[in-house]
């Protein structure tokens, strides 16, 4: 994916520019590799079949992107077996393992975009002049196909919960 795509975003009011283009709905969701914080490598394929979430965030050390990651886990809970929910950030595999380890991570999977930033480009989600990820949820369907995409224009701002919600628990009834 080339670059060329510019967008403006805020961080508290704050002009900041978001490399790649925009998502979607109804096209097929990207396969990604990240790794966990125990450096194990995670594509969007190994969850294959099932309904996926994924809630983006600049940096899990900050209290917008912790009350974020803390709400997904519970919301996560809802939607048993049939969804894989991970969270996805471009700060170090090992700080994320630290967060996991303080607070309870157990509905989700916490992914990090460390290495290359490849996830970012291709989601259309990666800040330029932060190396970090702008805050966006995307639901995907058990056939990989994005049935929701929310980029949050402020990445001081927490996501709509509700809807991706919504949406996951629609393409669960439709994957039965």
């Amino acid at each position: 994916m080339n670059d060329s795509a510019r967008r403006s975003i805020t961080d508290n009011g704050r002009p900041l520019t978001v490399l790649g283009r925009k998502l979607r709905v109804g096209e097929t969701a990207p396969d990604f590799k990240l790794v966990d914080g125990k450096l194990r490598q995670i594509r969007l394929s190994d969850s294959a079949g099932k309904v996926r979430l994924l809630f983006i965030v600049p940096a899990l050390v900050t209290p917008v992107c912790d009350t974020q990651t803390k709400r997904v886990n519970e919301l996560a809970a809802e939607l048993g077996e049939e969804a894989a929910v991970y969270t996805i950030s471009a700060e170090h595999p090992w700080n994320q393992f630290s967060w996991c380890m303080a607070n309870d991570d157990s509905n989700i999977r916490v992914l990090s975009d460390h290495r290359d930033v490849a996830f970012g480009r291709s989601y259309g989600v990666l800040i330029d002049e932060l190396r970090l990820l702008q805050r966006a949820v995307f639901v995907i369907d058990a056939k990989g196909n994005i049935v929701y995409a929310d980029y949050v224009p402020d990445i001081a701002d927490l996501p709509d919960f509700e809807q991706p919600l919504s949406a996951a628990k629609e393409a669960i009834k439709e994957a039965a």
